[in-house]
């Protein structure tokens, strides 16, 4: 039996996997307010105790935050994780802490073609990819080929400096910066980023804000409210932050392709791209990934897809679990990952 977990700022989704004929069943699943537990371990005994008594073979928790050493202090929780912590709770010594965007790698490496939408078509290539994901935060990871086999390499790319393009963006940047001091892309590319774009052009443009949208605010994430007042074109604001708000996002999966060299491939993960499907595929995204001078006509060669499979980072968190069994590291089937 393995424990498998994706640990975000807004939900803690658990499950239980069992091994069978080499492959992994799903036994039982849920997902938790992650705001509503004092310490990840509170809310693995809540899930366990929500079902039958079982026995934890192995155990693999992807958590939002850099881990070091078999620890993590989250970044957008007040927990600190640690591997030791995690095996008194399983009571199993097979324990794997990685970062969630680190099991979502794992997870995206073992699914099929069928499981991704393209942004762009690309050229298939046999060579390093990368994933992108903007969700409560924004992660980043690579999905290194070493010429036989991938290999999953977490990074903290989503808090590297914003840098603006435009002169709307150094705008955005300034009033950014005297509220946070320093600016990431996290600050701008996530669900808070997107209302904090929000904030800026009200700021801004002089028009009062919609009474509706205000309203709606009070009630509901203000994130939320701009991303579907701006798909449903009722909010001018609205529309011009979530059109910000995607540019950016398409330049920094760029900005990405270029330092790994992931000329393989892009993928477009998290929260937030199901919920704005139609705007990440109207080619603000695209024209904004291939907008790299000198270099632009290979990001354009560089196939970008859009993860449809929800459950990429406990899949993954299984594969690694699963390998623990063993010994063994995860398989990347690298046939079925490539856009």
């Amino acid at each position: 039996m393995i424990l498998a977990g994706d640990v975000g700022g807004t939900k803690t989704a658990l499950a239980l996997f069992e091994v069978r004929r080499r492959a992994l069943a799903v036994v039982r699943e849920g997902v938790l307010p992650s705001q509503g537990f004092a310490a990840l371990a509170d809310a693995i005994r809540q899930f366990l105790s929500d079902g039958p008594p079982v026995a934890i073979d192995a155990a693999c928790i992807g958590v939002a935050g850099p881990v070091i050493d078999g620890r993590c202090t989250a970044t957008n929780l007040p927990w600190v994780v640690d591997e030791t912590s995690l095996a008194e709770c399983v009571s199993t010594r097979r324990v794997k802490l990685v970062n969630d965007l680190e099991a979502t790698g794992h997870g995206v490496l073992g699914l099929p073609p069928s499981a991704f939408a393209p942004l762009q078509a690309g050229e298939p290539r046999k060579a390093t990819m990368a994933l992108i994901a903007a969700g409560t935060g924004l992660g980043e990871v690579l999905l290194v080929w070493d010429g036989r086999r991938y290999h999953v390499v977490s990074s903290e790319g989503g808090h590297t400096d914003f840098a603006a393009r435009t002169d709307r963006e150094v705008e955005l940047f300034r009033f950014l910066r005297r509220e946070f001091g320093r600016v990431s892309y996290e600050r701008v590319v996530s669900g808070p980023g997107l209302y904090n774009i929000y904030r800026f052009l009200l700021t801004t443009d002089g028009a009062p804000e919609a009474e509706w949208v205000r309203s709606r605010m009070e009630t509901s994430d203000p994130s939320a409210v701009v991303a579907e007042a701006a798909l449903d074109t009722r909010d001018p604001r609205a529309v011009q932050a979530l059109d910000m708000f995607v540019s950016i996002y398409g330049a920094e999966a760029g900005n990405l392709a270029l330092k790994a060299l992931a000329v393989g491939g892009i993928f477009v993960g998290g929260g937030i791209a199901p919920k704005i499907r139609p705007k990440l595929e109207d080619g603000t995204f695209i024209t904004a990934f291939r907008d790299k001078g000198r270099l632009g006509a290979m990001t354009a060669s560089i196939p970008v897809r859009r993860v449809l499979e929800p459950r990429a980072a406990l899949l993954g968190a299984a594969a690694v679990a699963r390998s623990l069994l063993s010994g063994a590291v995860p398989k990347a089937r690298g046939a079925q990952a490539t856009p």
